[in-house]
């Protein structure tokens, strides 16, 4: 029996599940864009478009639009990338280290095989306590628990 992940502090927020999917496929649907943006936004949001260089110092630049078309760009920098286990980046940069106006978190994803199906783990790490609470308001648990089914559906399709 898997314990489920919890927060290591009170900074972080955690959404831990179990993908009904092989794990190669859900790390795919994170790192080429043309998969990325099939998933990446709850619906009815969506994602028009998604640029990835997947390596420790590489950039993510990920556009997510509401339903009304606004767009919402959110570039960063990936830290570290273990094919098939981890993908570690942060809004902190923009890139090749350029410091970014207003750093929110850094997303840390791991990948397990486990009985078939894939253990996902997200956790975001802010930097205060006040960050993580805005986030968790914004809807964290609803939003990223939306994209994991998504992100399911899409993975088990490959």
């Amino acid at each position: 029996m898997t314990i489920k992940a919890t927060p290591r502090n009170d900074r972080e927020l955690v959404l831990d599940r179990l993908l009904d999917a092989p794990r190669d496929k859900v790390y795919r649907c994170w790192t080429e864009p043309h998969l990325l943006t099939q998933w990446f936004a709850p619906k009815p949001w969506s994602t028009p478009r998604a640029e990835l260089d997947v390596r420790p110092g590489g950039t993510c630049f990920v556009v997510m639009a509401d339903p009304d078309g606004n767009e919402f760009p959110s570039p960063g920098v990936y830290l570290d990338v273990v094919p098939n286990e981890k993908l570690v980046f942060t809004d902190a940069y923009t890139q090749a280290w350029e410091p970014s106006e207003r750093p929110f978190f850094t997303c840390e994803l791991t990948f397990a095989d486990e009985g078939g199906k894939t253990r996902y783990i997200a956790r975001a790490k802010h930097w205060n306590v006040e960050t993580r609470e805005e986030h968790e308001k914004m809807g964290f648990h609803e939003g990223w628990g939306a994209c994991a089914d998504q992100l399911e559906v899409l993975a088990k399709s490959l």
